[in-house]
């Protein structure tokens, strides 16, 4: 099963994130925050949303920075993803 995205949506998967600090520590499963880094998986078309037409500025692959509760957590097939409008998405990592 695949998740294609519609409008101005598009789907990202988790980065992992390091489970030690730079200084060597170990975090636990508890500590860790939730990681805003992600990788988008799926873009939607873009087109008219609410008015205005809306031109989509990622790409399958890219990694990008998301606002901290933006999205919609589903899990398919046993993976989570996250499908957020283009605009909660912050930054593109290069």
């Amino acid at each position: 099963m695949t998740i294609k995205p519609l409008a101005d949506r598009v789907v990202i998967r988790n980065v992992e994130v390091e489970e030690t600090t730079k200084s060597g520590i170990i975090l636990t499963g508890a500590a860790k925050e939730k990681p805003q880094m992600a990788e988008v998986v799926a873009v939607g078309p873009g087109g008219n949303v609410d008015g205005k037409e809306i031109t989509m500025h990622v790409s399958v692959g890219q990694k990008v920075i998301y606002s901290k509760y933006a999205g919609t957590e589903v899990k398919l097939d046993d993976v989570e993803y996250i499908i957020v409008r283009q605009s909660d998405i912050l930054a593109v990592v290069e």
